[in-house]
């Protein structure tokens, strides 16, 4: 195989490549060892731990898509970017999934069984979830018992955070108030408000979650966005909100605007004490303070 000798560069331009097709071939099957061994490449060619943990998480949902045999086969991708469509994700991510199935099939030696259509970037507009309609839906998810929902809802709301930063958030990182997590080799600090803390630690404490994630699957896997966001719409309809602002984009949106709102005021109160100063300086030495000035 030639994979080792590519550039990164590869990653992005399967396009251009058009393999001629035998329709009478059986199909290649993905094992979890060719995955590691595709995944060891990726490391040993440099890329950042980061990048080749993005890459498995990839390559895992397509894995777990698969059938019993874990074959893949001509169409196979194309009904899986389908699947991926279903489930609520962005176009971009999507392109972001095939990208790097193509790639390993590339490391396999069959690329026949690439996908090299992309999706194009989607343009709607986010809908935008009020602060009395995030209000409705906490309170729905109290009144039906739904914690982990409701700790959910409150943490996107209150919290620069994304789906795949949630194993970050530990027992640990609760307790000091902050979390600290790395994306493409940039490290971010987020400190957690006091109150969200106090019920964070109180959930962990009677799920008898001592130290690590505190958010995790049933089977102790980390959650990702469609996961969370099945859970978060799941609410919705007893709070009487629509379901497609059910999301943690909706909800990040939500954080930033009332963000930008209390920052527009502050804004606000500096200008205004700030003129308060000059008027105050020139009733006490302007030029045209009104008082009498000698030649």
């Amino acid at each position: 195989m030639n994979y080792a000798k590519q550039s990164l560069r590869g990653v992005y331009e399967f396009e251009r490549l058009t393999p001629q097709r035998n329709e009478n071939d059986p199909g290649v099957c993905m094992t979890r060892e060719s995955l590691s061994q595709f995944l060891d490449s990726c490391s040993r060619r440099g890329i950042s731990a980061v990048t080749v943990h993005s890459y498995k998480k990839h390559l895992e949902a397509l894995y777990d898509y698969l059938p019993k045999d874990k074959s893949i086969h001509y169409g196979t991708l194309e009904k899986w970017r389908g699947s991926l469509v279903q489930k609520g994700y962005v176009n971009s991510t999507v392109n972001s999934y095939l990208s790097i199935a193509n790639v390993y099939l590339d490391f396999m030696g069959r690329r026949e069984y690439q996908l090299p259509d992309r999706l194009k970037p989607m343009l709607e507009e986010q809908p935008e979830l009020s602060r009395e309609e995030y209000l409705r839906m906490l309170e729905a998810a109290r009144r039906y018992g739904k914690e982990r929902d409701y700790l959910l809802i409150k943490l996107f709301g209150t919290v620069e955070l994304s789906v795949r930063e949630l194993p970050k958030l530990t027992v640990e990182a609760i307790r000091s108030g902050k979390m600290t997590t790395e994306w493409n080799r940039s490290k971010k600090v987020v400190y957690l408000p006091e109150i969200l803390c106090k019920e964070l630690l109180s959930f962990a404490e009677r799920k008898g979650i001592k130290s690590g994630p505190v958010f995790q699957t049933r089977d102790g896997r980390p959650m990702n966005r469609a996961y969370v966001t099945r859970m978060i719409r799941a609410i919705c309809p007893a709070a009487g909100v629509a379901e497609e602002k059910g999301s943690t984009r909706c909800l990040q949106k939500l954080y930033r605007s009332t963000r930008a709102g209390f920052e527009s005021n502050i804004s606000l109160l500096i200008e205004q004490a700030h003129n308060r100063l000059l008027e105050q300086e020139q009733l006490e030495i302007g030029w045209d303070d009104g008082s009498e000035m000698n030649g």
